[in-house]
């Protein structure tokens, strides 16, 4: 067994002394969240994706959800104060974050981006993000998430049919 990874988010997390377990699993290939849930027996419910986007201001912002739904972006641009968003382009997320796709973690990324992380969380005891690279998951309290990042609590999903 190598040493233990540490990646920049758990080095925040250990630097503001916030308690996290880490969950490390085999990543040939990223997908999706869901396929991450599924091929760990996760709930969706728990388990959050990490997005990335624009906002017509040039400001970017950070989106938690869970991996099962899809943002509502006006629901999202409500929520930060911008008329549209749209997603940072995939080649781009290196460049914005400092993390890769499928590695994307809130906490962390080169700047401090503004961040709301979906509603449904606030009842969670725990919930799931990436742990800023693959094959890794942080698993910690909302509220922690909340305060590491600076984070608020919004509905940003899309109504599903």
């Amino acid at each position: 067994m190598g040493k233990e990874v540490k990646t920049n988010a758990m080095r925040i997390l250990d630097r503001n002394k916030i308690p996290y377990k880490v969950n490390c699993y085999e990543c040939e290939e990223f997908v999706d969240g869901v396929h991450i849930a599924d091929q760990l027996g996760q709930d969706y419910a728990v388990s959050f994706k990490t997005l990335v986007m624009a906002g017509k201001s040039g400001q970017y912002y950070v989106f938690a959800l869970p991996v099962d739904k899809e943002v509502d972006m006006k629901k999202a641009a409500r929520a930060v104060g911008e008329k549209s968003l749209e997603m940072v382009h995939v080649k781009d997320i290196n460049k914005v974050t400092g993390y890769i796709r499928g590695g994307c973690t809130p906490i962390g990324m080169k700047k401090n981006y503004p961040t709301i992380i979906h509603e449904s969380a606030e009842k969670l005891s725990e919930m799931i993000v990436s742990g800023g690279k693959l094959g890794v998951q942080i698993l910690l309290a909302p509220e922690d998430l909340r305060n590491v990042t600076g984070g608020e609590y919004a509905d940003i999903i899309a109504e599903s049919h």
